[in-house]
């Protein structure tokens, strides 16, 4: 059963309301609610699950000396037009109390209110005791709406206060929304109001209404509305970038009492607080960054690391320094994290004074210092996500990511390390997309921003190939299969977060650059037993859990279970673009895809290339355009060992080839000697198709969906 989940943060204490909850019901429900009696819809809408009569929402952001109190709310009254709406709103889980930690210190005392009441056909009002009827689960309470009947009226609201202390600059959670729900909304009312030393930044695209600002009595005081009627349901598909395409609003409310505040601000603030900022110009770019970013770094550990060293080109370099400054400021420190984090301790007092990575403004100033050097030109790439649309919407500084553009004769972009972070690929987000170059003279000073188009990566870049070996039991009860995947470009980036953990590559890197371990670290010959100890039982807890996760992980993949699961990591593919990420399966399938047929047996070939994507109908109605992660390929090669005395028959199902210019599904089966060569290829050429493209989309989904259903009979001889 689907259900409807308001979460919220939880306090660690207890502590009495900031206003009064008959104060807050009034506020929703009290004499002033223009939409107390408004029950009906438009006949145009008869048909839907459901209907939102009524959305609105609230932020409010005030100050009053040190504190600083930001207050949300959230009204939604619908209307429920089958079962499945009746379903999806027959409970309510939340958490009731949360913990703030914003500001330099904090107050946690932040409470939220919530109100359920169910409006009947005939005008009745019954109102939810929650406090009454909320039950503790699973560290969360939840409510039961019983008695809900197609017809009735929800009409909900959570309201939440949080109260904190901040005495530096602060920026608020952005928000950054669709106009439009799951389900069509007649009325939707968004509202907040601010103050002075509060910056707020705030744009609507795609057709959205623009705020207006209203009139207040009080000159230190701001109010904003943004209102806008009968909004169409939205559609959320799979592959689709809400952000990009449909009316929406983002905005950012940032916290700063004076000018030094307001100069450190981590946001594109407006010249005077009273002034909404709606959009961010090259200008704006060039002046926030033109004093962040400069080359300043103690290169000592990397001028001993290249003593004696020699390279083919700058690209060699540039590489091999990357790939050593990973470790040294980044992974070497990951296993005392771990430890540290396990064990509730700091232990970073065991380096001689270390040198962590934590931003990407330290990662750059060190790499512009390396670069300027070894007198080797680059740029400051600044982009943003293609899910945030375009960079020339660009409005919350939070969604700007900042790449090194080394410009020798194959650019390098070099980006902040992760354990697996490349130089010879960066944030595919950011591929194909817009974006600005910070241009900087001599090495040292940024001088100029200037629009540049990032490069894409193509499906032969990222790509999948798996190989695998399937045996059948003797008792035709079951498959064995010995499988090796080997995963390039992005695809990579995925599967190496998924399967290497802590140890598969800390341990790595401290071989290939003969660095110490953390326990080496350790003089004392009892901390260090115990510390060896600690480490021990952490990695063996975390192989077992590895171990299961691994196992869940392939049953996903063929969507049926799978047993006597091992994996081992034969290559981390850490260390550059033509380094694949390598591992070996072994696994059993018993008593799933194997049918007895009189003397001779069904198998259900089609299902070892892994599930595959199907498209139901309402799918297939699609109306958005299609945003593809990456161009990628998926290739199979499955060899079945044929047992003796039997022959293969049904091949000609297994041969497919529809291909077009959105991607394809290729495949083939072919007996040579005792084995059946099964070969598939999937792909998707493009990071984008119009939605007049998705019916060829459809095509080879199709294929591939349909191979998996394909079976092959073992005839007996």
């Amino acid at each position: 059963m689907k259900k409807l989940l308001i979460y919220l943060l939880i306090a660690i204490s207890c502590t009495s309301f900031a206003q009064d909850k008959a104060e807050i019901k009034d506020f929703f429900w009290g004499k002033s609610d223009l939409y107390k009696k408004a029950n009906s819809i438009p006949d145009k809408w008869k048909n839907e699950s459901a209907v939102i009569i009524y959305k609105y929402e609230y932020y409010n952001y005030h100050k009053f000396g040190a504190s600083v109190t930001y207050t949300s709310a959230i009204r939604k009254r619908i209307k429920l037009l089958d079962q499945a709406a009746v379903t999806e709103f027959s409970e309510f889980s939340f958490k009731d109390k949360f913990y703030s930690n914003k500001g330099m210190y904090a107050l946690r005392n932040g409470t939220n209110v919530i109100g359920i009441k169910i409006v009947k056909s005939d005008g009745k009002e019954i109102e939810i005791d929650v406090d009454k009827n909320a039950k503790e689960a699973d560290k969360e309470k939840k409510i039961a709406i019983a008695n809900l009947e197609i017809g009735d009226i929800l009409d909900f609201y959570y309201y939440s206060i949080e109260p904190f202390k901040s005495v530096l600059e602060f920026g608020f959670e952005p928000e950054e929304s669709p106009l439009g729900d799951v389900y069509p909304t007649m009325d939707l009312k968004l509202s907040f109001d601010t103050e002075n030393d509060f910056f707020v930044n705030f744009n609507t695209y795609n057709g959205a209404p623009e705020l207006k600002e209203i009139p207040s009595k009080n000159s230190g005081e701001r109010k904003y509305e943004l209102t806008a009627k009968d909004i169409a349901k939205n559609e959320f598909p799979r592959w689709f970038y809400p952000l990009a395409e449909l009316p929406c609003y983002k905005f950012q409310v940032f916290f700063a009492r004076s000018g030094k505040f307001e100069a450190r601000a981590d946001a594109f603030l407006s010249d005077k607080e009273k002034i909404i900022k709606k959009t961010v110009t090259k200008e704006d770019i060039f002046n926030y960054y033109d004093d962040k970013f400069h080359p300043n770094a103690d290169l000592g550990v990397i001028n001993d690391y290249l003593k004696g060293k020699t390279y083919g080109s700058d690209e060699e370099k540039i590489r091999d320094v990357y790939y050593f400054s990973r470790h040294m400021f980044f992974t070497q420190y990951i296993e005392a994290i771990v430890i540290g984090k396990s064990t509730g301790t700091y232990l970073f007092t065991m380096y001689k004074n270390p040198i962590f990575f934590q931003t990407e403004q330290s990662f750059v100033n060190y790499f512009m210092a390396f670069l300027k050097k070894n007198d080797i030109d680059y740029d400051i790439i600044v982009g943003t996500s293609r899910f945030n649309g375009s960079i020339d919407d660009l409005l919350i500084q939070r969604n700007v990511t900042v790449l090194l553009r080394v410009n020798t004769k194959n650019p390098l972009y070099l980006e902040y390390f992760n354990p697996f972070s490349s130089a010879d690929q960066f944030n595919y987000n950011l591929e194909n997309t817009k974006a600005y170059a910070l241009q900087v003279a001599k090495g040292k000073k940024v001088v100029d921003a200037v629009n540049v188009n990032l490069p894409s990566s193509t499906m032969q870049d990222n790509v999948s190939k798996v190989v695998s070996d399937v045996k059948i039991s003797d008792d035709f009860t079951g498959l064995n299969v010995k499988k090796e995947s080997s995963f390039f470009g992005h695809l990579k980036e995925s599967e190496q977060s998924d399967k290497l953990y802590y140890f598969d590559y800390v341990f790595e890197d401290y071989k290939k650059y003969e660095t110490k371990s953390f326990i080496e670290y350790i003089t004392n010959k009892k901390a260090k037993e115990k510390n060896t100890n600690q480490i021990d039982a952490i990695v063996n807890k975390m192989k077992e859990e590895q171990k299961e996760a691994f196992k869940k992980s392939t049953a996903e993949e063929y969507g049926f279970d799978i047993d006597d699961h091992s994996l081992s990591i034969k290559n981390t593919g850490r260390f550059g673009k033509k380094s694949a990420l390598v591992y070996e399966e072994n696994f059993a399938i018993k008593n799933n895809l194997i049918k007895k047929a009189g003397e001779n047996y069904l198998v259900e070939i089609g299902k070892l290339i892994t599930a595959q994507v199907e498209i139901d109908k309402k799918e297939k109605e699609r109306k958005n355009n299609v945003y593809m992660i990456y161009p990628r390929s998926f290739e199979n090669e499955i060899s079945v060992e044929i047992p003796a005395g039997f022959t293969v028959a049904g091949l000609d199902k297994l041969n497919k080839k529809v291909e077009n210019e959105t991607g394809g599904f290729v495949s083939s089966a072919t007996v040579s000697g005792n084995k059946l060569v099964i070969k598939t290829t999937k792909y998707y050429k493009n990071y984008y198709e119009p939605n007049s493209n998705w019916n060829k989309m459809i095509q080879f989904l199709d294929a591939a969906y349909q191979f998996t259903q394909e079976k092959v009979l073992l005839k007996k001889n």
